[in-house]
């Protein structure tokens, strides 16, 4: 197989070349910009383009697929190429399941935790030597690639992304991939500049539920009422099961899973987690692994890259990453970190970065959502909108937006980054949340400085 990626260069798009190429297909590709890590890792498969750039010239009639990621524009000229030769042009969804058709699909939706849940699933199964084709959002442990596909692998465990497919297909990602056992983490809007309404949001995860395969099953979040809803206004067959947050207990800043009578112990923490846990557990022994198998692997489960990473610490301060940035996920989080470490006041910093964070029309739904930190902090890059092309938007309405007087908003890094370092952190967690980098902070490097600074 002859194979193409036009805008290679992306997360996802650089990893599904990486998995074609080891799967023994030949496989090429084109991009604009490429950056670390995916130029790195391109290069190392041999399959890194020697020129940066499109050119229509290497379209030619041999080729078996277009993969089109959502980088390239509409009128991409090796895309126009491609339709003239009347090649097969795949989105990277369609292709995953063209790739997958033959296998029985595990697809994991919602709008927060659809990666960890994904990562636990695929952790326990690798746990217990399952052979599993994947693609997870995120780097995850002892995993070298985010995907990963294979002739005998039975089944395929997805990701359901609720963005769109590709600049010729508006379709949602997780509408692609017609699941055999589904799950929804929960609903909660995101993505403004695709879904304008909630309504429109939500629409999405009714079609998705409608794609599962007869005689399939859905697993979903069973106290989230928006995912009620949609769960009960469809009138499918299959067989849908709620869950809730798995009974536990916490000592020591440690969580144990209750289970009978056995204690299981974590390495990761939050009530929200708790509900993954519960949600991976069902489909886990839907494909066979029983509970004893279940809470062996996933008490060694560490958690995906980004995802309430503990970037550095000593005996009375622990300095977290993680990836959220949606009102829910944001909340989540907050009040994850605060209700693990009660003897610790919590210091948490929040970067406004995604299209929809930084949407003045969609800034009013983070109200309340760090109203758990001791401090909470809030920055924003106006540069970042600008190149978004939004509407300006000030301190003062993100103060009124998080409904908090005491809210601190930054907008420039270096005041920021001087702000924090004269903070005293003994007896305090730092969270640092964004789906960015705080324009450019090394957070590593940042984390390493501060705790050193808190142990002089």
């Amino acid at each position: 197989m002859k194979v193409h990626f036009i805008a290679i260069g992306g997360s996802a798009m650089h990893n599904l070349a990486i998995s074609l190429c080891k799967k023994g297909y030949q496989v090429s590709g084109s991009d604009d910009e490429i950056f670390e890590p995916s130029r790195s890792r391109l290069k190392n498969y041999n399959i890194l383009p020697d020129n940066i750039g499109w050119n229509p010239d290497i379209i030619t009639s041999d080729i078996n697929a277009i993969i089109l990621g959502m980088h390239a524009r509409i009128d991409n000229p090796e895309l126009t190429k491609a339709k003239e030769l009347n090649l097969k042009i795949y989105s990277y969804p369609e292709y995953l399941y063209e790739q997958t058709k033959n296998k029985i699909r595990i697809v994991i939706g919602g709008s927060h935790g659809k990666t960890t849940i994904t990562s636990m699933i695929m952790h326990t199964l690798k746990f217990h030597d399952m052979k599993f084709d994947y693609m997870v959002g995120a780097q995850i442990e002892g995993f070298d690639t985010m995907v990963k596909l294979t002739e005998d692998a039975p089944i395929a465990v997805f990701e359901g992304d609720e963005y769109l497919s590709s600049p010729i297909d508006p379709r949602p990602k997780f509408h692609l991939y017609k699941p055999h056992i589904a799950l929804i983490s929960g609903i909660a809007w995101d993505h403004i500049n695709v879904f304008p309404t909630f309504e429109d949001y939500k629409e999405q995860f009714s079609v998705f539920i409608d794609q599962i395969e007869k005689n399939g099953c859905l697993f979903y979040y069973k106290h989230d009422e928006n995912l009620i809803d949609v769960v009960r206004k469809s009138d499918t067959s299959i067989k849908k099961t709620g869950y809730g947050t798995h009974a536990y207990k916490k000592r020591d800043n440690k969580t144990y899973l209750i289970n009978i009578d056995k204690e299981i112990p974590l390495q990761i923490f939050g009530e929200h987690n708790l509900q993954n846990i519960s949600g991976a557990k069902l489909v886990c022994n839907k494909l066979g692994l029983n509970d004893e198998e279940f809470y062996s692997a996933i008490s060694k489960f560490k958690g995906a890259a980004k995802r309430l990473e503990v970037l550095a610490e000593n005996d009375n301060t622990t300095i977290f990453r993680d990836f959220a940035h949606s009102p829910s996920k944001l909340k989540a989080t907050v009040n994850a970190v605060k209700d693990q470490f009660n003897s610790r006041k919590l210091i948490a910093i929040m970067e406004l970065h995604t299209f929809s964070s930084l949407n003045a029309n969609f800034l009013n739904e983070y109200k309340g959502t760090m109203a758990d930190a001791d401090k909470a902090i809030v920055y924003f890059n106006p540069e970042v909108i600008k190149h978004k092309r939004l509407k300006a938007i000030s301190e003062c309405q993100v103060k009124q937006a998080f409904n908090d007087e005491h809210l601190i908003v930054f907008t420039n890094q270096n005041d920021l980054v001087d702000y924090v370092r004269h903070m005293d952190l003994l007896n305090h967690n730092l969270l640092m949340m964004s789906s960015g980098n705080f324009s450019g902070l090394e957070l590593k490097d940042f984390a390493s400085e501060l705790i050193e600074m808190a142990n002089k």
